[in-house]
């Protein structure tokens, strides 16, 4: 299996892991959730774990990979409120969680490129 056939694989398992989380564990998440947000946070915790376990599908299948990975930087872009919220939540707590929290700020970028890369790779497999 080549890197281009892997790369949209490990997103999806990345999606999917996270999407799992949200239903198995769904506080940590809650206490993400902006507040202008209309609903309840576990709402928005399910909507998002069940939108990343969709997108995770649709990575994995070829026939629908370019759309699910636009779809998918996307949604990295629409989550990026949260992580601004958590690192502001926890700029007070303990080293490790505040490096955690500020450390997935600069993460979005590079998930967003890679959901790029992956739709851009399955454009010639359509």
């Amino acid at each position: 299996m080549s890197r281009s056939e892997r790369s949209p694989l490990l997103l999806a398992g990345l999606l999917a892991a996270a999407g799992v989380a949200h239903f198995a564990a769904p506080r940590p998440f809650e206490a993400t959730i902006p507040r202008g947000l209309p609903g309840t946070p576990r709402t928005w915790t399910y909507a998002s774990g069940a939108a990343e376990l969709a997108l995770a599908a649709g990575l994995a299948l070829p026939r629908t990979r370019k759309a699910a990975a636009l779809a998918t930087a996307a949604f990295f872009v629409g989550v990026f409120p949260a992580n601004v919220k958590m690192a502001a939540d926890w700029r007070h707590r303990p080293a490790p969680q505040k490096a955690a929290a500020f450390g997935r700020l600069p993460l979005q970028l590079p998930l967003v490129l890679w959901a790029r890369g992956v739709a851009r790779n399955a454009e010639g497999r359509s």
